[in-house]
């Protein structure tokens, strides 16, 4: 390990560590043997990044992160249009990154950042592509896998080995069944299962969990049956649910996820 001004004097570095003299670490944070910390890597107060660990900049993390043992964050892109533009990754707070993920940066042919919110989980072995941008307080189960530009919304859960095809957007608070393929639009507070991915119902577990009433869910319900019981075009159901969403606030979070939507919704 090489120490420079930029590590924190309360910072606790394992000797066997290896620290780029570029990398900046913030007051408490802790960093365990035989992990690598890169050029251009900012580590922010009281996270904990344990032993095997790769960090590769640019990269930004935040607050009172931890990062598990062999994972590889803020490595370039295997995407082969990437030519080692300078890109980089960014990491809000109280995230837990579990053993063996993988998070690589964006590309200058979007947006040039990937993006992972607050407090968010992603399990063992999940890997986020490229310019994907993950919201607040999502669960990535284990081995879940998004391609590159994906993004996922507040609260949403993808469970173990889903797989996301680029370019899709994953709505607010919905929920994908284990070995979900995902190659459409999830709407948000829609609950998919199966491969390629079917809606079936709304999430109305999680939104008890987190708090919606019960007529608001019995609104996203309503608005669930027009859109899919209905054999209603998109357009048309945008149409249906105006009222709805004009009384409760929770279904216009419904409309501008299918507004938004470029590759079409899940069926």
């Amino acid at each position: 390990m090489i120490v420079t001004d930029n590590i924190h004097p309360s910072a606790v570095v394992d000797p066997r560590a290896i620290i780029d003299p570029s990398a900046v670490l913030a007051a408490g944070v802790k960093v365990g043997p035989w992990t690598i910390v890169g050029a251009g890597v900012e580590i922010g107060e009281g996270s904990d990044i344990r032993s095997h660990v790769v960090l590769m900049g640019p990269t930004k993390i935040g607050k009172n992160n931890r990062i598990y043992q062999f994972s590889t964050i803020g490595d370039d892109t295997p995407d082969l249009k990437y030519k080692g533009e300078a890109t980089e990754l960014i990491i809000g707070d109280d995230n837990v990154i579990r053993e063996g993920v993988t998070i690589h940066r964006g590309t200058i042919q979007d947006r040039g950042k990937t993006i992972i919110g607050n407090k968010n989980l992603l399990m063992a072995y999940v890997h986020v592509g490229h310019d994907s941008v993950i919201g607040d307080n999502c669960i990535l189960v284990n081995n879940a896998a998004l391609a590159g530009h994906v993004v996922v919304g507040d609260w949403a859960i993808l469970s173990g080995f889903t797989l996301v095809h680029q370019f899709c957007h994953i709505g607010a608070h919905s929920f994908a069944g284990f070995g979900c393929g995902i190659s459409k639009d999830v709407p948000a507070y829609v609950t998919v299962s199966g491969t390629p991915a079917q809606a079936k119902t709304i999430n109305s577990e999680g939104l008890k969990r987190r708090g919606f009433t019960a007529d608001a869910i019995a609104a996203i319900r309503r608005a669930y049956k027009i859109i899919y019981r209905q054999n209603k075009t998109v357009e048309e159901a945008l149409m249906a649910l105006a009222p709805i969403s004009a009384e409760f606030p929770e279904v216009q979070l419904l409309v501008d996820s299918l507004k938004q939507s470029q590759r079409g919704i899940v069926r």
